[in-house]
């Protein structure tokens, strides 16, 4: 077993701080010494970058579908023996989704930080806390945080309307320099900005002036957690799956959503992993696989347009018929054009034949599986385009149990050697399966 004070930073919907107040208490607490892990709710690609400049350590997800219940526990139970604090930023509105982040509170007995904006209210916050409160019965409550506060007398105003005083764990005055700021698929990247580290550093030194940020060592025991170890989230890793395959990671501003998980999978199947960048790279590193993670390839078309050195090493690969397994924006850089919001249209790989174009809204969202060669991977999807193309669909994805799905499932297309698909998939989910999207023949 292992004993280690947690908070889940949660919130009565999206858009509210959440990211902020955690990043600025993990950067708190880091700057003072100590350890400090940091989990994210759900999937995402984003908020993990923040967190992780923040914490200065790997964020992993936490998810009791995707991830699983036991690699939650396993997770939580290994971070506990090293850190001083852990840190898990919520999803969405705290009882949003299926799971939610107040069913993962809930599971492993987590003490939920309910952060509210309270920039457009006053009394209204204590009901909102009250409720976020004594909505579930048997829920671990920490207390409640305002957030884009106004002045000193809103604040007094906000700590007044509360039923439960002793919840009342500060405010953060609104401020443009703390802050993070945002584009269609979420925040933007935190290497995209120059003074992203003094973003963190001033919402640390405004938490810094709360109850919250002014809580010592000893006080976080107050949230002590004991987490014992599952025995369950030994995955079967069959560790010589990927022995002597080296596997071509695309890397960069372009292609930047990796799970630090499903790395560290493809690491456990013996796979050596080399990195590229398709924005500044003429050629792909020497490799039996590629990987094209899903990103922002929208935002740099034409330089991935203008690579033709690169596009064309990529031809070699596809016809040497090594495999290339591509997500969501991996996908849309291998189709013929791209067309962004404002009607332009873009040259692109010309791997795959088609077109993706993007949506002011949102196209799909939402967890996923996907039944491919070797078993069923878990996952989720989440992307702005739409694709059109002649290509036949070799399989679509399902919902998540107990979830209904919207339309068609998301396209898996495959071509050659190539596989390509807008899911998002966790590969510690089933690790055979992905071993065989990176073998060359094991789906002929």
């Amino acid at each position: 077993m292992a004993r280690c004070p947690v908070l889940l930073i949660a919130a009565p919907a999206s858009g509210q701080g959440k990211t902020t107040v955690a990043c600025a208490l993990a950067r708190l607490h880091a700057r003072q010494g100590r350890k400090v892990y940091v989990f994210k709710c759900g999937p995402d690609f984003l908020d993990p970058y923040w967190l992780t400049l923040a914490s200065g350590a790997p964020v992993h997800q936490l998810d009791l579908w995707m991830t699983g219940e036991a690699d939650c526990r396993q997770r939580l139970h290994d971070a506990a023996l090293d850190a001083d604090f852990i840190i898990v930023e919520g999803v969405m509105g705290l009882f949003d989704g299926e799971p939610s982040a107040a069913d993962l509170a809930q599971r492993f007995n987590l003490p939920v930080l309910a952060v509210i904006d309270a920039g457009s209210m006053a009394g209204t916050f204590g009901a909102l806390a009250w409720g976020l409160r004594h909505y579930r019965d048997g829920l671990r409550f920490a207390g409640v945080l305002a957030n884009r506060v106004a002045s000193p007398g809103h604040a007094a105003m906000l700590q007044d309307s509360l039923r439960e005083p002793a919840q009342w764990l500060g405010a953060m005055m609104r401020s443009a320099a703390v802050t993070l700021p945002e584009r269609h698929l979420g925040l933007v990247m935190n290497h995209e900005l120059g003074d992203a580290l003094q973003r963190l550093d001033a919402a640390a030194d405004a938490l810094a002036t709360t109850p919250l940020g002014q809580m010592s060592a000893a006080d976080l025991q107050a949230w002590a957690v004991t987490f014992e170890p599952d025995a369950a989230a030994a995955k079967n890793f069959p560790s010589d799956a990927l022995r002597g395959q080296t596997i071509a990671v695309a890397r960069d501003a372009a292609f930047c959503f990796l799970y630090a998980a499903n790395i560290d999978c493809l690491q456990a199947m013996g796979a050596e992993l080399v990195y590229f960048s398709p924005l500044a790279d003429s050629e792909l590193p020497a490799c039996d696989a590629l990987w094209l993670p899903g990103g922002y390839p929208e935002l740099h078309a034409d330089a991935l347009s203008a690579n033709y050195a690169l596009k064309a090493s990529l031809a070699r690969h596809v016809q040497a018929g090594k495999p290339v397994w591509a997500e969501c924006g991996g996908m849309m850089a291998l189709f013929d054009q791209l067309v962004t919001v404002s009607g332009a249209i873009h040259a692109m790989w010309g791997v795959l034949p088609g077109r993706v174009t993007m949506q002011q809204r949102l196209a799909a969202l939402g967890p996923q599986q996907l039944d491919v060669a070797g078993g069923v991977l878990r996952g989720h999807t989440f992307h702005y385009s739409t694709c059109a193309t002649a290509l036949s669909v070799a399989s679509r994805t399902q919902a998540a149990p107990g979830r209904t799905l919207r339309g068609e499932g998301e396209a898996l297309y495959q071509s050659g050697s190539v596989r390509a698909s807008y899911f998002h998939a966790w590969f510690a989910s089933c690790p055979m399966a992905v071993a065989r999207l990176f073998l060359k023949d094991s789906n002929d």
